[in-house]
């Protein structure tokens, strides 16, 4: 495989609560993916399901709870009570805004039960916390795709990314942030997610977990059944929560056909309905978002006509953005390793993020030229603003410039890469601080992409990474009598980067 396009065509074959518990009931048993790891036809069984939600014995009502199929409300006493779905393996929480986010062992958040199939009920309370301080002002970190492979590499997401992430935290002077592990967690080496683990627990912030196709138990016959492990670590593979004015949902877009490592990107029926009844919870005109691991869409085929590939973006996807039209609605995705934000509607947004793991461990950036990093989100009531975050880069690096014959497809330019630019970005250029037009945007690849990816013998790591084409690289050409250039970025939120080239 000696390029980019071939590894994307190529993409669908290559897969690769504790304090919430019952305190009767053990961590340790209800999250060992172990115990349960063959479950069969005797877990394929319908319970009644209850129990209670409250806050120091007090119950909460209206809190919506779930076992993935039904989607019910707590009565005034904060009880409920269904029959849960005989597939159901799980009952959980769609947790309120204003209640603490708890954490499991692993440092994932514990919103969740393991139903007791072995009974014709199963009883389930969730004591929550109140958050000291209001959530109404709250912050996520997206980590796409750490998906380590190697011991070196999981030494690499502890010694590089997780102290970079610390300070990131640090600098928010937020109590209300959590982290989301946007899919591909590992990269099928299920003996690394110990070392994921501690990552996600060094970062001192709860957790949630997307499912990726590199998480999956590739030697099961079944696609219900390749997600055994990550649920036995992570519970249930779809779910939402509260924080603040936003509902926040996980869904799993990975589909394995049961054919060697095939998988297409796609909803599933189940998941839908649930998401409908989920969503008839949450006011219209609200914002949601939505994180999942294949983008629902990217432009990477415009890009690369002469590819086709079922496993780069969701098949079904105008069926999740029907039931996402009330709402203001954020997609936040990872699995492509660029960097792409794409405005699909005036209430529709879809973020695909560059990756922890840049092109797979093998240099500092992503093919299309952005650093490895990480999204860090704002949240005041209904708005979001954001940032992305290159891993050791300061959060105003925003940019790189590459001087004139440093682009070998454009040996008279200077070229420009704004790698989490959109359509409402502005960028310009001055030659000795006299202004001289907007930077033009143009489809290539990045020049430090081709430096260091380009040929079949680089990167030495992986040698099937290729540059790819990107959408946010721009040129510009300033004369050769200029003493000082400066390039000047202003992204959809008003802030300006600004770098001076003397």
């Amino acid at each position: 495989m000696n390029s980019r396009r071939n590894f994307l065509k190529n993409v669908a074959l290559t897969a690769g609560a504790a304090t919430l518990l019952p305190l009767q009931q053990s961590t340790a048993g209800i999250l060992d993916s172990t115990a349960w790891a063959n479950e069969g036809l005797e877990d394929l069984k319908s319970v009644t399901v209850s129990g209670k939600v409250s806050v120091q014995g007090k119950g909460i009502a209206n809190v919506v709870v779930s076992d993935g199929y039904s989607v019910v409300k707590t009565d005034a006493g904060g009880r409920y009570t269904f029959q849960s779905a005989f597939q159901s393996s799980f009952v959980f929480l769609s947790l309120p805004s204003g209640y603490v986010i708890e954490r499991q062992a692993n440092g994932s958040a514990a919103l969740y039960q393991k139903i007791n199939k072995q009974k014709n009920t199963s009883t389930h309370h969730f004591d929550l916390q109140l958050a000291k301080e209001s959530d109404h002002t709250h912050h996520f970190i997206v980590w796409a795709d750490p998906q380590i492979q190697k011991e070196e590499e999981a030494d690499l997401l502890l010694s590089e990314t997780v102290p970079d992430t610390i300070e990131t935290i640090k600098s928010l002077k937020s109590s209300h942030v959590f982290g989301v592990g946007c899919g591909d967690l590992i990269w099928d080496q299920h003996q690394l997610s110990s070392k994921y683990n501690q990552a996600v627990q060094q970062t001192n912030i709860p957790f949630f977990q997307v499912f990726g196709n590199h998480d999956a138990d590739l030697e099961q016959r079944s696609d219900e059944k390749s997600t055994t492990t990550f649920s036995g670590m992570y519970g249930p593979q779809y779910y939402s929560f509260n924080r603040g004015l936003v509902h926040y949902i996980v869904l799993n877009d990975v589909f394995f056909i049961g054919k060697d490592k095939e998988y297409i990107g796609y909803v599933t029926e189940n998941q839908l309905t649930w998401l409908e009844k989920d969503l008839q919870f949450v006011p219209k005109g609200s914002t949601v978002v939505v994180f999942q691991h294949i983008p629902s869409f990217t432009r990477h085929f415009e890009r690369h006509p002469e590819e086709k590939s079922l496993g780069a973006m969701v098949s079904n996807r105008k069926y999740l953005y029907k039931l996402l039209e009330p709402y203001r609605a954020h997609l936040m995705s990872g699995h492509t390793h660029f960097n792409e934000n794409v405005i699909l509607s005036e209430n529709l947004y879809e973020h695909c993020h560059g990756t922890v793991c840049g092109a797979w461990w093998s240099g500092p950036i992503c093919q299309d030229g952005t650093p490895s990093g990480y999204g860090v989100y704002h949240v005041e009531g209904n708005d979001i603003s954001w940032y992305y975050k290159g891993t050791g880069l300061s959060k105003d690096t925003q940019f790189r410039v590459y001087r004139k014959g440093e682009h070998p497809d454009y040996p008279t330019n200077w070229s420009v890469n704004i790698w989490n630019w959109d359509e409402q970005w502005k960028a310009v250029w001055l030659e000795d601080g006299v202004e001289k037009g907007a930077l033009v945007r143009i489809r290539t690849k990045d020049p430090l992409s081709i430096q260091l990816h380009e040929g079949p013998k680089l990167p030495v790591k992986r040698k099937w990474v290729e540059p790819d084409l990107t959408d946010h690289l721009f040129l510009f050409n300033p004369s050769e009598q200029a003493k000082e250039i400066t390039v000047v970025v202003t992204d959809r939120f008003g802030n300006r980067y600004t770098e001076v080239i003397t």
